[in-house]
């Protein structure tokens, strides 16, 4: 039986499991982590969803609303989403999705945005089953 549900501080261990799995070779810094994992639980404008399957933290989602001058209002953004390898397949995915993108209605967000690594070809076909569309590139640089 998996139970979605807010994450809490005791989570962490477990949410950091699946972000190996999904930065593989990606060095953590589990203090600077740590410090980002208990500021966000404490925001307003940001929400962590745990998949829990008794106590294994098998899924993790989090997203961030922001004001946002080309939407008119404000977007939620999903800034990170993983499930365990194990447990794919099972809808747990689109359950986490689901709360993220309700949450975020709930904040009065007019759109939820995300980005997806070019290489992620299954988690794109995932969220463009969900109704998400390809409509930008995104860039980055490192500070």
């Amino acid at each position: 039986m998996i139970q979605i549900r807010k994450c809490s501080a005791e989570d962490f261990e477990g949410v950091v499991a699946l972000l190996r799995q999904l930065w593989p070779g990606q060095p953590l810094e589990l203090d600077t982590l740590r410090s980002a994992f208990d500021r966000s639980l404490a925001s307003d404008r940001q929400v962590y969803i745990c998949a829990v399957s008794g106590r294994q933290v098998v899924g993790f989602g989090s997203l961030t609303t922001k004001s946002n001058l080309w939407s008119a209002g404000s977007v939620g953004y999903v800034d990170e989403m993983v499930i365990d390898g194990a447990h794919q397949g099972r809808g747990i995915g689109t359950q986490i999705l689901d709360h993220l993108v309700s949450w975020a209605r709930e904040r009065g967000c007019t759109r939820v945005e995300l980005d997806s690594a070019f290489e992620r070809k299954n988690a794109h076909a995932f969220y463009e089953r969900r109704g998400f569309q390809s409509r930008a590139y995104l860039y980055s640089k490192l500070l």
